[in-house]
């Protein structure tokens, strides 16, 4: 196509560390302070989420590892303007006059396995397994998640910034903090409901989808190579939502 270049971009490139190998350790240090909380009050844990201590753990952690992995799933693309200068000599002087040139960058979108796709099978799981076992009236359960979910999404939404470079970045203590009052004030409606449950699924899913699925109309125009859903940007928010409904 006359006047653009192709940029060449690889999309075998599947696994990286979303964040710095300190924040990294960081959080895998808050993780580990959670073992003897977890081993100690199996039996409390067991009845917030529904699953054995042990597995919740488990989930944890390969949430964290499994935040290297990103799988791409499409590629979009963008004209970015880029300026030259030719060089023009006339009669022994040189001028250099600038050309403009359009070079169409590719993005590569990806889900990140620990931050997208590991919580959302665990939300699946509560949603049509734990919640029909431990509600009485599933149609006011399941409202109320969706009441939070929508409440998240919203917040989330509103905080989440386009990095050029980077993608969708949102405060790490936004969905752990909205996640948690939205359960509070609506668990207890009606009926009390399981606030855990709530605050995990409303907190997962509702920054994924306020931060990263709502925005990706933007992703092709923030000059980065990789774009991944869950992944760098809103990783840590989603983490740390998971660590506060346990």
């Amino acid at each position: 196509m006359d006047g653009y270049e192709e940029e060449e971009n690889s999309e075998r490139l599947l696994v990286f560390r979303p964040i710095s190998i300190l924040y990294f350790i960081l959080i895998l240090f808050w993780t580990m302070l959670l073992l003897p909380f977890i081993l100690l009050a199996g039996g409390v844990f067991s009845r917030a989420l529904g699953m054995p201590s042990y597995l919740a753990f488990i989930v944890l952690l390969l949430s964290l590892f499994g935040s290297h992995v990103n799988i791409p799933v499409m590629t979009v693309s963008s004209p970015q303007p880029m300026m030259s200068f030719r060089e023009v000599d006339f009669f022994g002087v040189r001028w250099y006059m600038p050309e403009f040139t359009y070079k169409r960058r590719k993005t590569v979108i990806a889900i990140n396995l620990g931050g997208a796709l590991i919580p959302t099978f665990v939300s699946l799981y509560l949603l049509l397994f734990i919640v029909p076992a431990c509600e009485t009236n599933l149609m006011i359960a399941y409202g109320k998640i969706f009441a939070a979910f929508l409440i998240v999404t919203f917040i989330v939404h509103a905080v989440a910034k386009p990095v050029r470079g980077l993608g969708i970045a949102t405060p790490s203590f936004v969905p752990p903090f909205a996640s948690a009052l939205a359960a509070l004030a609506i668990f207890p409606i009606y009926t009390r409901s399981n606030p855990f449950i709530i605050a995990y699924v409303a907190g997962t899913l509702g920054t994924l989808v306020g931060a990263d699925l709502l925005n990706l109309d933007k992703v092709s125009r923030l000059g980065s190579p990789l774009v991944s859903i869950g992944g760098a940007g809103t990783f840590d928010g989603i983490y740390m939502t998971g660590i506060m409904a346990v």
